[in-house]
């Protein structure tokens, strides 16, 4: 098997870059996810069955899984890519599929958990999966991406950003991975002069946060940037952050960067303005889904800012239509994530336009055909123009970051 190597050159070549959720330890889930899950299985299933039954029996049918938590701490994270993969398929199957062929979509809850990622994967297996739309978050996507390369399966994640999760020639990803994320941070942070001391909480315990801290704090000393403060938590120790908090504003932290998940710094900006301390605050894609936290006052979130690949509030046609479509299927406004997952499963259907591969092929075959059309192909989508892939299996895309406004992301 050919070893794939990060092209950390990524980060460089754009001016800033960064996107990509690894996965969150909380065990809380935000209010957004709380009325949604329920109902998520479900959804997903009944897609599956729409999709069959409108399926001519002449084009066939290409059978996609999806895999992510819809139950749990990270269902925020996995309902939304579900909705977001159901809106593109519905979608394509209404305009004629993919050469003629409907698309079958089968979503399995993981609940943010590797060994039960691996046991839904092999339930879509038995199901009769050819290509996987997932997972969702960066540890059950490593575990998973194990079993997909044993079996020659094609896989491309919405949103595991860990290294570890492109790292066999059959996966691609629609994020960017953790150490472009830190190295695009502090490069917009210095090039747009936002502070020249900065603190940094993180969670030692993640792979997701210390990834992007450890490249973060290599590239703050090409962009004179003080990190006056690198101050560590735990999955153990992620309700108390008041010691970390305190020698930041010692410190005389200007900015405070929060490579880390929505729950935690929600308790960050609730305990900062408790003790007076009001840096600018600035985050990753994992913040996103801060302003759908239970009981959470978002007025502490004004002014944060964070790179990501979507804003809801662009005026481009394709992110018009496809609010409005998200708003009218599931009531709410998509993050980030949904957005990744649109984009992934019409990067599927453009690698298999491209391959011109039929659905009555076996998944290896399949496998072999998109590792190739996925060099050809150029999209224009949600999280970015003109995105292309390169053989490590990463994104060139130029991202956009956004600034909570009035209690609301606006496109910077």
């Amino acid at each position: 098997m050919k070893k794939r190597f990060l092209s950390l050159g990524l980060a460089a070549v754009m001016a800033m870059s960064l996107t990509a959720c690894g996965g969150s330890n909380t065990a809380e889930t935000t209010k957004a996810a709380e009325t949604t899950a329920a109902d998520a299985k479900a959804e997903g299933s009944e897609a599956a069955d729409t999709a069959a039954a409108d399926a001519g029996a002449a084009g066939g049918v290409f059978k996609i899984g999806g895999i992510g938590p819809v139950t749990g701490g990270a269902a925020v994270y996995g309902v939304a890519v579900q909705h977001g993969a159901e809106l593109a398929v519905k979608e394509i199957n209404e305009a004629g599929g993919i050469n003629g062929a409907q698309i079958e979509f089968n979503f399995q809850d993981d609940e943010h958990d590797a060994e039960k990622s691996v046991n839904a994967y092999n339930t879509l297996k038995d199901w009769g999966m050819q290509v996987l739309m997932g997972t969702v978050t960066s540890a059950p996507c490593i575990a998973v991406a194990d079993k997909t390369a044993a079996d020659n399966m094609f896989q491309i994640t919405p949103s595991g950003s860990a290294v570890e999760c492109a790292a066999n020639p059959n996966v691609f990803r629609i994020c960017f991975s953790d150490p472009d994320q830190g190295a695009a941070s502090a490069k917009y942070i210095g090039e747009n002069k936002l502070a020249s001391k900065v603190a940094v909480i993180y969670d030692s315990s993640d792979v997701y946060s210390s990834g992007i801290y450890e490249k973060f704090a290599e590239e703050s000393a090409n962009q004179g940037i003080e990190i006056v403060a690198a101050e560590a938590f735990t999955a153990d120790s992620n309700k108390d952050f008041s010691t970390q908090l305190q020698k930041a504003k010692d410190a005389g932290a200007e900015l405070v960067f929060l490579p880390i998940y929505y729950t935690e710094a929600s308790l960050i900006l609730q305990q900062a303005s408790t003790m007076g301390f009001a840096p600018q605050f600035f985050g990753c894609d994992g913040m996103d889904g801060i302003l759908q936290v239970q009981n959470f006052d978002t007025k502490l979130a004004e002014g944060l800012m964070l790179l990501t690949p979507f804003a809801a509030d662009a005026t481009d046609d394709l992110t018009v239509k496809f609010v409005e479509s998200y708003k009218a299927a599931y009531n709410e406004v998509p993050v980030q994530f949904a957005a990744d997952a649109y984009d992934a499963i019409y990067a599927i259907k453009a690698a298999i336009e491209d391959a011109n591969v039929t659905p009555d092929a076996d998944a290896s075959t399949i496998c072999d055909a998109l590792k190739a059309s996925m060099l050809n192909i150029k999209l224009d989508g949600l999280t970015g123009e003109g995105m292309t892939w390169t053989e490590d299996g990463e994104p060139h895309k130029a991202p956009k970051a956004v600034k909570v406004v009035d209690g609301a992301y606006s496109a910077m």
